[in-house]
Order: structure tokens, then sequence, then C-alpha cells
């Protein structure tokens, strides 16, 4: 593998554009915290980055890579076809646990008909005294309660079961909107903060009079931050835009923690 590598010229002449500039990966490598890299150099099967942060080398197969955006503010992307997790010092494509849901009532109750019997029972003549004709008829009522009981909380349960749908809003705001621009259209903010001082991203958060949504602002630093998307009052994503790379950012919203 070492000899193969050695073959071939440094950097893959698809990505000379990347040579000696900094890019993040969309979406970024789970068990990485600084999403930020340099091209090192590359084969015919996969390319080796390199992190600004830590120094950090990983080869990325090529066969994961996908378009790479153009436009590097506010920050270069280039896309990755599945996600990706870090872990025994290699990348490997992330795979999500299902959960199985709970059964409903009565799934999974057999159907099939009762067998009926080839051959009569013979009948035999039985008198119940007063006493036991008692008891059976205790012994059916108190069956028909229980099945009554089952059937009123199958109801009830299925009644209160109740689905909220996220409302969308159509803010008319791009990717190449940024602080002045905003203000333009929707005038001053009654609250305005960044995220931190630190950080190879920074967030910038825009609240507005009689507005029931946050804008989020993005950018590799506070001078080139530009429009992200939206969340709501409970911090989720009600509004997103699409990158120069094709990616659309509300994975990345569903991802941000709130502040």
């Amino acid at each position: 593998m070492e000899s193969e590598r050695m073959s071939v010229p440094p950097i893959p002449p698809e990505f000379d554009h990347l040579s000696h500039r900094p890019f993040s990966f969309y979406p970024p490598i789970l068990n990485i915290e600084h999403n930020e890299w340099l091209l090192r150099r590359g084969t015919w099967s996969e390319i080796l980055v390199v992190n600004r942060k830590t120094d950090q080398e990983v080869w990325i197969p090529r066969r994961y890579i996908g378009e790479v955006s153009r436009v590097d503010e506010p920050v270069m992307i280039v896309g990755l076809t599945k996600e990706l997790e870090y872990k025994g010092g290699t990348v490997w494509p992330h795979e999500r646990r299902v959960i199985e849901m709970p059964r409903a009532v009565n799934e999974g109750v057999s159907r099939q008909p009762a067998k009926i019997p080839e051959e009569p029972a013979s009948v035999v003549g039985i008198r119940l005294e007063p006493s036991e004709s008692r008891i059976s008829r205790l012994v059916g009522a108190m069956l028909l309660a229980g099945v009554l009981v089952c059937v009123l909380v199958v109801v009830l349960s299925q009644r209160s079961i109740s689905f909220r749908a996220i409302e969308q809003f159509d803010l008319g705001l791009t990717a190449d909107d940024d602080y002045h621009s905003i203000v333009r259209k929707l005038g001053t903010p009654s609250e305005d903060r960044w995220r931190s001082e630190t950080g190879e991203l920074q967030y910038r958060l825009l609240r507005f009079p009689a507005r029931p949504y946050t804008l989020i602002l993005m950018g590799t630093d506070r001078e080139h931050a530009h429009y992200v998307g939206a969340l709501d009052a409970e911090w989720r994503p009600v509004d997103s835009v699409r990158l120069p790379s094709g990616n659309d950012t509300m994975a990345m919203l569903k991802k941000l923690a709130k502040w």
C-alpha cells in the first residue's frame, strides 16, 4: 500500500483547489471534536487529511467523498456521501441503532379459527345444584366485566395519542444573507449574542420582537457569519438553507446544542 501511495501525485487533480485551504466535512465525522481540516495527499482510492487543531491524520476512502463547494464563505464544505465515525484509528460508516417500538395491545394474538372436532362429543346429562349454578353465573359475570374493562382501556389509550406537526416558515433568507442583510429585511433584533469566543466555527443567535423563531448564523469567524436556518421556541428547526455544496443545513440544526 505504501509503494502504491508514493507512485501517485501528492494531491489528486480533482482536489487541487483544496491545496493549503482549510475546509470542513459535512456531515462532520463523529468522535472527532474539531471539524477543520487540510488536505495532505491522496491515492486513487483514498485521501489523507490532517486536523488543523490536533494535527491528527485520517485516511478517508474516496467512495465516501461527495461534492466540494467552490465558495469558501462562510466555510468551504467537502460533502460526505455517508455519515462517518472515527474509531480504532480509521473511519467507518456510522450505524444507527433501531429501537424496537412496543407492541400494540392484542398484537400477535392468533386469529386462527378454533378447530371443529370431527366427531360430535357424547352428551352426558349433568344436573347442576343451585349453588353450582350461582357460581357459574358469577364467574361468567366476572369474565364479562373483565372484557369490558379491557375494551375501555384500549379505547381511552387510543384517544390519548396525538401527533403534533412542526410548523415550517418561509423567511425568504438564503445562505448569502449575513447580519446586515437580515436587519434590512426583518429589522433590528431584540436579542443578539454569540455562542462562544472559541471554536473552529462561530454561531450567532438573533431574535426579533413578536416573531416566534430564532435565526442562526454560522461562520469560521465573526466577520463571515451567514444565515443557516431558524429554530422555534422549543429549539426545533423550522427553516433551513441549501449550501453551495448541495447539502441542506436541516441535519446540522437538529444537532445544534441550545445556548
